[in-house]
């Protein structure tokens, strides 16, 4: 019975901790009630792979990745976080397409 449980365990934590794709990912975290303030443009940025969160689907998101306020973009390289932007106090994206496709740039620039 112990050994099952602690398959069962590992088993969960295998199946939540999702790695997002290898390389450069830019991730929306945003929840349900607050779907009018998506990021419209995500899928136009460029050199990078893109998702999308909810975390109202299932909290636990929230927690490991220290979601405070949705919209949050945050940009993993190698499934290591690199940027991070962050919807102002009426839960909207402020930070534009331009600004983050450059921190994009950058960052592959720098593997250069």
């Amino acid at each position: 019975m112990k050994r099952l449980l602690l398959l069962l365990f590992m088993l969960s934590s295998i199946c939540f901790s999702q790695d997002f794709p290898d390389g450069l990912c830019v991730v929306e975290f945003n929840a349900s009630f607050n779907a009018a303030n998506e990021v419209k443009w995500l899928p136009k940025l460029t050199d990078c792979e893109v998702e999308r969160v909810d975390i109202t689907a299932d909290p636990r998101w929230a927690g490991e990745y220290k979601i405070v306020v949705v919209p949050t973009l945050v940009i993993f390289n190698n499934n290591e976080e690199v940027g991070r932007f962050q919807a102002n106090i009426m839960m909207a994206m402020e930070t534009t397409r331009g600004e983050l496709q450059e921190a994009v740039d950058e960052i592959i620039m720098e593997a250069f």
